[in-house]
């Protein structure tokens, strides 16, 4: 339930009661400041409470943007105001500073004066960018007939579904999917559809591809390359309704995410599927584009986390590329070349339905590792070319997203000495040097020796060393990716190399468990909820801890053996960490989390 409490003098003919009704406020009059102050003291501390003026002016779309989003606690626009239960208490107290500073009196509007007291306590309050809508409290008639005219010059519902596509989206999202699914957003807003419905709705539809391309026909290979589309469609629609509607949630940003990642993988899974039906094993290209799909997200998460509140942070290669975002066409060359999630699923359909899964993967692959090169080299210069200091946030994230378990935090603890005299570049590079001993050592020995294993432990060692100290270096946020790298490297070639039947399967199984972990401490990092909980970490080993035990077990089983072992840690660590993470996230949208919506880079 949300309270709007209506303050100054009326004005016949207004509509801002029907608008207030609408948009689901309950309505309360209040005749001068006190009566206002006793009306706000009497709603509820968890409901939403707005302050709006009488004579306002404006778009319907205009105060649902300033009064109804829910990832704000305050929240305003010209004669309006608007407080959660998180900044309840800041309201209550500008609006008694009010009062006591005897205005008692609605002469001017009291709503403007409560966001002005409360910028003055510097509360953040959000004011939402409303371009062509209107929202006004004009001072005399005249004022009212003009800011009447404005408000019927411009067709707010045209602005509101301009406004439900995200901002910055690649090319085939902009011109070839937005144009027709804000009208499908709008459609399931008018029927009650909620985002998360569309989530598991695009979910399904993706699963079902999977199910298609699984049967190795040409006919299911046609009929999964559309419904992936289908599946983006809604995958589009979803967040354009969030935006359209503004239903804004943290289990919707997490189940939009998260969903992004288990229908790419499982079309992977899929494809192998309907090529092994054919006689055709692609399973290490399947896992194989996994683990570059899923370094690749680690690369921009890790960049991100490492600048997000960097001080002094200037970059001659930064102002390179905003100077090519200036002409328009590169903006575009450069957003597909990265290949975002619209154009690569878009490339994965048309390869699926016209040509075998082998190709589709061949074409992923070198389409991947391009697009991994190209963004990674601009980050490492622009890195090594801004003169940034990184904070202590920053450092925890990384610490975070490296997933160090028990063996390296050990290694850390007794190699903080040390690590303070190595120099700024060096974790990285220790990083780099350990994962890829490991790696080829794997990849050049037998299959069961003991070489993988003693790398394993020099692996353990150099990855403690690696976060020994805080990551603050600029290349320090590579230092995660690498070891994603080397830990899912290291069990595609295990797995490659036991050379018996179903060995690639499981060892993708457990790559996308982990990869499930390793996105979940992500999205928990963005929406400000933190790691997961040290338990979580430790009872799954950390990244060189789960290296080790898979190398254990290529030496101690044969390669039968390994393929279930496998398979049994895949489902152990996918039990485990499914079950925390949403345990976590039930829990954190039923407490209240604060709602929040990601208009960061196309996935």
């Amino acid at each position: 339930m949300s309270t709007a409490i209506l303050t100054g003098q009326p004005v016949p003919g207004s509509s801002i009661e029907a608008d207030l009704r609408s948009l689901g406020f309950d309505l309360r009059v209040a005749a001068d400041a006190a009566e206002a102050e006793t009306l706000l003291a009497e709603v509820p501390g968890d409901e939403r409470v707005a302050l709006v003026d009488a004579r306002f002016v404006g778009h319907v779309h205009a105060l649902r943007l300033g009064l109804t989003d829910p990832r704000f606690p305050l929240a305003g626009i010209p004669g309006a105001v608007t407080a959660q239960p998180a900044g309840r208490q800041a309201l209550t107290r500008a609006m008694a500073r009010e009062n006591s500073a005897g205005g008692t009196t609605l002469v001017d509007s009291l709503a403007d004066r409560i966001l002005t007291a409360l910028d003055a306590d510097a509360t953040g309050v959000h004011r939402p960018e409303l371009g062509s809508l209107v929202a006004a409290v004009p001072a005399d008639p005249q004022a009212r007939n003009e800011a009447r005219q404005a408000v019927a010059d411009v067709d707010d519902e045209a602005v509101r579904l301009k406004s439900a596509v995200k901002a910055r989206d690649g090319f085939f999202t902009t011109y070839c999917i937005s144009p027709y699914s804000r009208y499908i957003a709008r459609w399931c807003a008018r029927r009650g559809l909620t985002p998360n419905q569309v989530t598991t709705a695009s979910l399904i539809t993706a699963l079902i591809a999977a199910a298609c391309a699984a049967t190795g026909t040409r006919g299911g290979f046609v009929a999964a390359g559309v419904l992936l589309i289908a599946s983006f469609v809604l995958d589009c629609t979803d967040g354009q309704l969030a935006r359209y509607s503004l239903q804004y949630s943290t289990l919707g940003a997490w189940l939009d995410a998260t969903f992004d990642r288990a229908k790419e993988y499982a079309y992977y899974a899929g494809l192998a599927l309907g090529a092994a039906r054919g006689g055709d094993d692609v399973w290490a290209l399947a896992l194989g584009a996994m683990v570059l799909q899923t370094c690749r997200h680690v690369v921009d998460f890790s960049f991100n986390e490492a600048n997000h509140d960097a001080t002094a942070n200037t970059s001659p290669t930064a102002a390179l590329s905003d100077k090519l975002d200036s002409v328009g066409w590169t903006v575009w060359v450069r957003r597909i070349i990265v290949l975002p999630i619209g154009e690569r699923w878009a490339m994965i359909a048309v390869l699926t339905a016209v040509t075998t899964p082998r190709i589709t993967f061949y074409a992923l692959l070198i389409g991947c590792a391009f697009a991994a090169t190209y963004t990674t080299a601009g980050r490492v210069l622009r890195s090594l070319t801004r003169k940034a200091r990184r904070t202590d946030r920053a450092a925890t994230a990384l610490a975070d997203l490296a997933d160090s378990g028990p063996l390296a935090q050990g290694f850390a603890e007794a190699l903080k000495k040390p690590a303070r005299g190595l120099p700024g570049f060096t974790a990285p590079v220790i990083a780099l040097l350990g994962g890829l001993a490991l790696v080829l050592t794997a990849a050049l020995t037998d299959f069961g020796g003991p070489w993988p294993v003693v790398a394993a432990l020099g692996y353990a060692l150099t990855s403690g060393l690696a976060v020994a100290r805080p990551l603050k270096g600029p290349l320090d946020w590579l230092v995660p990716p690498i070891f994603r790298a080397a830990e899912y490297g290291t069990v595609l070639v295990l797995a490659a190399k036991a050379d018996v039947n179903g060995a690639l399967p499981a060892a993708f199984g457990l790559v996308a468990a982990v990869a499930y972990h390793h996105y979940d401490t992500v999205y928990r990092i963005r929406g400000d909820a933190g790691a997961p909980p040290i338990w979580l970490v430790r009872s799954i080993g950390g990244h060189e801890g789960r290296t080790l035990l898979v190398t254990v077990l290529a030496a101690l089983l044969t390669a039968s053996q390994f393929k279930v072992a496998l398979t049994a840690l895949a489902v152990a660590v996918a039990l485990v960490v499914l079950v925390e993470s949403i345990r976590f996230w039930v829990a954190a949208h039923q407490g209240g989390a604060p709602a929040v919506h990601d208009e960061g880079e196309p996935a």
